[in-house]
This record gives structure tokens, C-alpha cells and sequence, in this order.
């Protein structure tokens, strides 16, 4: 019809204007070689152990195939709150301080679009997951990035969050131990930031997907220092310790209010996460800490050996006090991130991510997964050290 607008012209402005995944853009180009050695996906190589994998089966067998509360399993919820106590030192009513979200990426969202308006503000630390801004945006609010830097550990610090406060700020969003840079916060560190929250009367949603994956004395969450469970979302799940990312399962735990505000937008729009990934996360919970511990002794020996291997290749590479990602400095090549990664897929089939995936104040770095095997991780390292010699040349 003539005059008509176009499909593009049609598509909401602010999905419109949205970049696409920088990681995921990436990989499209990975897809289309051989013999790529990655360190790219943050993902588990290991297969989600024997036992979760039984008790989905069983789920099963037994014909556990319906739908459940909006909220999620009680007794997966019971659990949740047993093991928030237990780890997180935050106490939470199952029948109403927790929901069960189709991974924390939902659950993310859930509390963004529970609690935004337009014009509200939402603090957080770059570099950062690479869903954050966005779904910031798609809640109709303003995304208010606050870059970290290696010289200080890519630490968010309390007078970094005092500085970005503005009369529209509602919320800060916190991710440690964090992807990409494998930063972390030690007790004082998460005092200072609870109390800059408080003062400033912000609301909190903290991530802490990479938890159980630390390397250091563990402090508590965020949620458990004083005047924060009542002003804080623990977004919590099992894609990273447990190995269970393809159940797409995780958790919310805050105050019963924004809970229910939260369960509304999941009930319109996701209903109820997955009965078989419920009760194969309930069996994580109860007994997969075995597992969970094997596999973080081996992450941190590939931490060790990737790290060492990526100094000595003339990269300059904090070591990670969390999860599993080394987030080392290319500034020394000259080339920016996308430059040194589509060079060094190109030249020697290893994949590694671009730092500004993760927002600009990742320029200057590229993020490796050691969530490869030692093999693999070996293998990279050794290419990346011949690039980094070959570009001197």
C-alpha cells in the first residue's frame, strides 16, 4: 500500500535502537570456522553432574510434566531460602520473599520492570554482563554506566556510586564475583557499598550467579548487611556452579512486595518456570555441593595456569578472585579489542571475546573463559603468545 511505513519503521524505537549481543555477534563469525580453539562462552564445560541429571529423569518417569504455582515449587522455594540462610547469611519466607525465574537473566528483568518508570535511573559497573543496560532500556529507564578499572581491580568503590547519584536514581544493580573481569568484594568493600545504598536510599539488585565460584574467604551478600534485605533482590542460580545452564532455572529472593509486583510481570509473560528444571535444581540444592566444590578446585587450577600463561605471553592479567573469566590488558599490542580478537580468530583460530562487549570501559581488554578444559586452555594460550610476539614484528 503506498505511503505505507516500512516493517523497520514499525519496530518500537527503543528495541530498535538496541545493540546486539557483542558476544553473540562474535560467535556468529566462530560458527563459520574449523578448529577454533575457544575461550569465548561462559559456560561449564563440564556436563551437569550425574545425580541432578537422575533426579530429572525421575521427574519424569513419574509424569511430573505440569504446570506449577506462578511462583514456583514450594518446596523447590523451601529450599531455595534453606540455602540463601546457609550461604548468603539472609533469611527469607519461602511462601513469599522468593520466586522462581526462568534463569536469572528473567529474573533480572522481572525486578527492572517491576520497579521502573520512565526517566528513573539505574546505576551499575562496567564492564558488566552484557544484559544489564539493555534491559534497563527495555524497562523505558536510563542505563548510568560507572566504569571500573584494572589499576584498582575493576572494584566498584562507594565514592564511584556517590558520584553517579542523581535525583532520578532508583537503582543499583551489583555482579560480584563478576563477568567479565572476575572481580570480587571482600567484606569491608561490600559494608562501604551497603552503606553508600542506604544513604542514598537506592534500591539493590544484586547478581550472584558466581557465587559459589570464588577463590577467596566469601562474604556475605549484599542482602544480609544492615537496612539491605529490605531494599535488595538476591538474584541467584544454577547455570555456573551446578553446570545446569540448558535448565534455564534460578531464583529471586527480596522483600514479599516486590516479589509479588515481580511474580506479575513472570505470570503474564513466562507463567512458571520449567516442573523438570525445578526438581532437578531442588536435587542441586540438597545434594550437589560435592560436585559444586570438585569443579571449583579445577577452575581454579586452570585460573592459575591461564593467568600465569597470559602474563607471560607480555598480556598483563590480574588474577581472578571469582567465577571463571581472565580479563587481561591488549593495550600493549596497539590494536583495540575487536581488533586483537578478529585478528587472533583470524591468524590462529582462538576465540576470545572483545572487552567492549561488556560496555566501553572493557576497551582495552578481552575476556577468556578458563571454563575450558587445560588442554584447550593450554592450546590458546600458546597461539596467543605467538600472535602477541608476531605483532612486535
Amino acid at each position: 500500500m503506498n505511503g505505507s511505513k516500512s516493517l523497520h519503521d514499525r519496530i518500537a524505537e527503543h528495541v530498535r535502537v538496541l545493540p546486539r549481543s557483542g558476544i553473540r555477534d562474535f560467535f556468529d563469525l566462530v560458527s563459520q570456522m574449523d578448529d577454533v580453539v575457544s575461550l569465548g562462552i561462559g559456560e561449564p564445560d563440564f556436563v551437569t553432574p550425574w545425580h541432578i541429571r537422575e533426579a530429572t529423569i525421575y521427574a519424569l518417569e513419574k509424569g511430573h510434566t505440569s504446570y506449577t504455582s506462578n511462583l514456583g515449587l514450594y518446596s523447590l522455594r523451601e529450599e531455595c531460602c534453606r540455602y540463601v540462610e546457609e550461604q548468603f547469611g539472609v533469611s527469607y519466607d519461602p511462601a513469599k520473599e522468593c520466586l522462581i525465574t526462568v534463569g536469572v537473566s528473567e529474573g533480572m528483568d522481572l525486578a527492572l520492570r517491576a520497579l521502573l518508570n520512565p526517566d528513573d535511573e539505574v546505576i551499575y559497573h562496567e564492564p558488566s554482563y552484557v544484559s544489564y543496560n539493555p534491559s534497563v532500556a527495555m524497562a523505558h529507564a536510563t542505563p548510568v554506566p560507572v566504569a571500573t578499572t584494572a589499576e584498582d581491580d575493576f572494584i566498584l568503590k562507594p565514592q564511584q556510586v556517590q558520584g553517579a547519584v542523581t535525583p532520578q536514581s532508583k537503582v543499583l544493580i551489583s555482579n560480584f564475583p563478576n563477568n567479565p573481569t572476575g572481580a570480587s568484594l571482600n567484606y569491608s568493600q561490600k559494608e562501604e557499598l551497603a552503606k553508600k545504598a542506604v544513604g542514598n536510599d537506592l534500591l539493590v539488585l544484586t547478581d550472584e550467579i558466581y557465587s559459589e565460584l570464588t577463590y577467596q574467604d566469601a562474604a556475605p551478600s549484599l542482602a544480609a548487611f544492615p537496612g539491605m534485605k529490605e531494599r535488595t533482590v538476591l538474584l541467584h542460580g544454577f547455570s555456573k556452579a551446578f553446570a545446569m545452564t540448558g535448565f534455564r532455572i534460578a531464583f529471586a529472593c527480596g522483600p514479599a512486595e516486590l516479589i509479588e509486583a515481580m511474580m506479575k510481570v513472570h505470570q503474564y509473560s513466562m507463567l512458571c518456570a520449567s516442573v523438570i528444571a525445578q526438581e532437578a535444581a531442588q536435587e542441586a540444592l540438597k545434594n550437589g555441593e560435592k560436585s559444586m566444590l570438585a569443579m571449583r578446585r579445577e577452575y581454579e587450577q586452570r585460573r592459575n595456569v591461564i593467568v600465569k600463561r597470559l602474563n607471560n605471553a607480555g598480556l598483563d592479567c590480574m588474577t581472578p578472585k571469582g567465577a571463571f573469566y581472565a580479563f587481561p590488558s591488549i593495550r600493549s599490542t596497539g590494536l583495540s579489542s575487536k581488533e586483537f580478537a578478529a585478528q587472533l580468530l583470524e591468524k590462529k583460530k582462538v576465540a576470545v571475546v572483545p572487552g567492549t562487549a561488556f560496555g566501553q570501559a572493557g576497551e582495552g581488554h578481552v575476556r577468556c573463559s578458563y571454563a575450558a578444559s587445560m588442554e584447550d586452555i593450554e592450546i590458546a594460550t600458546d597461539r596467543i603468545a605467538e600472535f602477541v610476539e608476531e605483532l612486535k614484528s
